[in-house]
């Protein structure tokens, strides 16, 4: 079937071009052009890789299918309100252990590695993130949600977040309360000590509030400095992708204990300097 974020690209493809020209035109600087050229080369390859890799997702959730607890037809407007919640509940997550987990980071460290904060980074995305990110749908797949259903879902949460992702948005009144804005995604993507690690939220951002891991911004005291912790400077796609498992394995190699390799493959993504620490005792 054919997912609702390839039937959106004309439509990105748009909006990047807009928000470009108006950036250029109120001399805002939010592009520059070799970052925005990759983030759009990254994106097109996301979809061919990605798609590719797709296989994945599809065996594992028909797999899980055949274990169902219902089977919901999708015929109601309330079914596809609870997949649309499920799936940005599971998304919430999936996202979460993204920033947690070193395996999971290095994946979605492309998605954070530009130091611009436009809506051509909205389509910089991995293209090896299908690998492992169906772990976190399957509980649609047992409740009994259809996999074309998922797909739709999915693909509406996705085609949501593309927007959040400007600086010309500002504060949305009472729908921060609820949804997730650009605001809250400015958040997301920054590294000032206060802002890292928040807001990973989809389209709501009551997870974030539930769970602990919500945070307003402050964007006159504490502007937003986007990019990851250590730079990465390159704009090769395919370095770009795959840095972060080279970093991961050297890591690995020099780790004196066992315990310390396997923080390297699982721990937070800060704990990559373990084996500095562990050398200089």
């Amino acid at each position: 079937m054919i997912k609702p974020t390839l039937i959106a690209v004309p439509l990105f493809a748009l909006f990047i071009a807009l928000e470009a020209w108006l950036s250029a035109r109120a001399n805002m600087q939010s592009y520059e052009k070799k970052d925005a050229w990759t983030n759009i080369g990254l994106g097109f390859f996301s979809l061919i890789v990605g798609g590719a890799l797709g296989i994945i997702s599809f065996t594992m959730y028909d797999f899980a299918s055949q274990f169902a607890a219902f089977n919901i037809a999708m015929n109601t407007w309330w079914h596809w309100a609870l997949i649309m919640l499920a799936d940005d509940f599971a998304y919430y997550w999936f996202h979460r252990t993204s920033h947690e987990s070193r395996f999971f980071w290095n994946m979605h460290v492309v998605h954070h590695s530009s130091n611009r904060y436009n809506l051509s980074v909205a389509v910089r995305q991995s293209w090896f993130s299908n690998i492992s990110s169906w772990i976190f749908y399957l509980p649609l797949a047992l409740v009994g949600f259809p996999y074309w259903a998922f797909v739709a879902a999915h693909g509406l949460n996705l085609i949501y977040q593309f927007w959040i992702h400007t600086e010309f948005v500002k504060k949305m009144g009472p729908l921060e309360w609820v949804l997730n804005t650009p605001s809250q995604h400015r958040v997301h993507h920054a590294i000032n000590p206060d802002y890292l690690d928040k807001n990973y939220g989809g389209i709501l951002c009551i997870w974030d509030r539930l769970f602990g891991t919500y945070k307003e911004e402050d964007a006159k005291n504490n502007k937003p400095k986007y990019g990851t912790i250590t730079p990465l400077n390159s704009y090769n796609m395919l370095w770009i992708n795959t840095h972060g498992w080279v970093e991961m394995w050297q890591g690995i190699k020099k780790a004196k204990t066992f315990s310390d390799k396997l923080k390297c493959i699982y721990a937070s993504p800060y704990m990559k300097h373990i084996t500095t620490e562990n050398q200089n005792k």
